[in-house]
């Protein structure tokens, strides 16, 4: 090793000349402007794709990956190839085409990407065989479809933000850049929502309503928010989901989405309720009723009658489910079905329809686990409560007090006591009665 290092003045052999390889002229433009080896690796080279850049063999070759069917990831040092080798080019990376790219997504990006499918996609609801669709399908649907992606990341940034209070403002103010791209493309489009993209808007629709309810809430906001504040009214979002699905039912139903999908889930063949909640809607049912024979709104008063009839439906929804079934699902079937009158009445802050709205939030509590759903029934009752005035506030005792105990009233709990609520017919100041602990019992409403 010294011999070689001294030279010829030393009498020893000189080292032979270094043979290099001849430089080649074909590799990319990125590559050649920064003065560096190209690996010549299609459909992107190593430098590019490291940099995150788009290289020009992404253009130019016809043999770029499927997104959707990506090669298998080549292990390091693996892209040497041997002698007698039969492969045209050595196995690299997936790589989204130059067509797929989604603006300027950055490294904070990927962290919410890798945020949501690790631990966000199984925070959706409770139905175990939807989390791979949320964390693999809805994914992919994202990777062709920007403003799903958009969506996905802002879910991301508030979950981060519910996780981090350290970083709260600074995750939430990007989950709201990433929201605001979204909805921007979202409130265009979904009038004319097609074969190829009704996939994306779907799922982009369920988004938008988790969004609505992990946005920070402000002190003191009311039931429904100003026209400029749309998408944090919630109760329109669940009923704008529904509202897509009718429009591509049979392409979503047939797509990759299905398994999201839950047929059947309006149709209730079991009513049987627990006995306070039973007592609570035939009272409500009662009022509602007192409206018309009142001489007042009758479309109104049908509305409300209608409103507490899906709402009986949604309780013994949620009553009498089993285990598999989704509970956020069947927790939102009341905003879907109640009439157009009662959003009308409600935006309006007609008592009526607050008070019945009141007893949805009894519903809404059993999503109090979720962490985009934590406080939400609390905070629509407290709203409810400033709203109204007396004596209309104690017809809202019942849920009032429910919530505050942290009861989950509507779980089948046979063998536990429960409270139930004395009613007095035809007395408004008396309608949530007094409450007293009675014996376990179930009304077949």
């Amino acid at each position: 090793m010294v011999a070689s290092w001294e030279g010829k003045q030393h009498g020893l052999q000189e080292k032979p000349p270094e043979v290099r390889e001849p430089r080649s002229r074909n590799g990319c433009s990125q590559c050649k402007k920064r003065r560096i080896k190209c690996d010549e690796i299609r459909p992107a080279c190593s430098n590019c794709v490291k940099h995150s850049i788009t290289c020009d063999f992404q253009t130019s070759t016809s043999e770029a990956p499927s997104p959707l069917h990506p090669p298998k990831l080549s292990s390091h040092g693996s892209d040497s190839k041997s002698p007698g080798s039969t492969r045209s080019r050595p196995r690299s990376r997936p790589i989204i085409s130059n067509n797929l790219v989604l603006g300027d997504l950055q490294m904070g990006d990927l962290e919410l990407l890798h945020q949501f499918t690790s631990e966000t996609c199984y925070t959706t609801s409770n139905k175990k065989d939807s989390h791979d669709l949320w964390r693999v399908t809805v994914c992919k649907e994202g990777i062709n479809h920007e403003f799903l992606m958009r969506g996905i990341l802002a879910i991301a940034a508030l979950h981060l933000s519910h996780l981090r209070p350290d970083q709260a403002h600074e995750y939430q103010n990007i989950a709201a850049n990433h929201q605001d791209r979204a909805l921007s493309v979202f409130r265009v489009n979904v009038p004319n929502v097609t074969e190829s993209n009704c996939h994306a808007f779907f799922a982009l629709s369920s988004l938008i309503v988790v969004y609505g309810f992990a946005s920070p809430r402000k002190p003191g906001t009311a039931v429904f928010t100003d026209e400029s504040q749309e998408s944090e009214d919630w109760l329109p979002l669940i009923r704008g989901v529904n509202s897509i699905l009718q429009q591509a039912w049979p392409v979503v139903e047939n797509g990759p989405l299905r398994g999201l999908l839950q047929p059947g889930i309006f149709n209730t063949s079991d009513t049987r309720l627990p006995r306070a909640a039973d007592l609570q809607l035939r009272s409500l049912a009662e009022l509602c009723k007192s409206v018309s024979a009142n001489g007042d709104d009758d479309e109104a008063a049908e509305a409300y009658v209608e409103a507490v009839k899906a709402l009986r439906k949604c309780y013994a929804k949620i009553f009498t489910r089993s285990s598999v079934e989704c509970e956020v699902g069947a927790a939102f079937t009341w905003p879907v079905e109640v009439p157009n009158k009662f959003i009308e009445m409600l935006r309006a802050r007609a008592p009526h329809a607050l008070i019945i709205l009141a007893h949805y939030c009894v519903v809404l509590h059993h999503l109090n686990d979720y962490w985009w759903m934590s406080g939400w029934a609390a905070h629509l009752i407290e709203n409810i409560y400033n709203e109204l005035q007396d004596p209309w506030r104690d017809w809202i005792q019942w849920p009032s007090e429910t919530i505050s105990r942290n009861e989950r009233c509507l779980v089948w709990r046979p063998l536990s006591p429960e409270p139930v609520p004395t009613h007095t017919p035809g007395s408004m100041s008396n309608g949530m009665g007094s409450i007293s602990n009675g014996p376990p019992s179930v009304s077949g409403g």
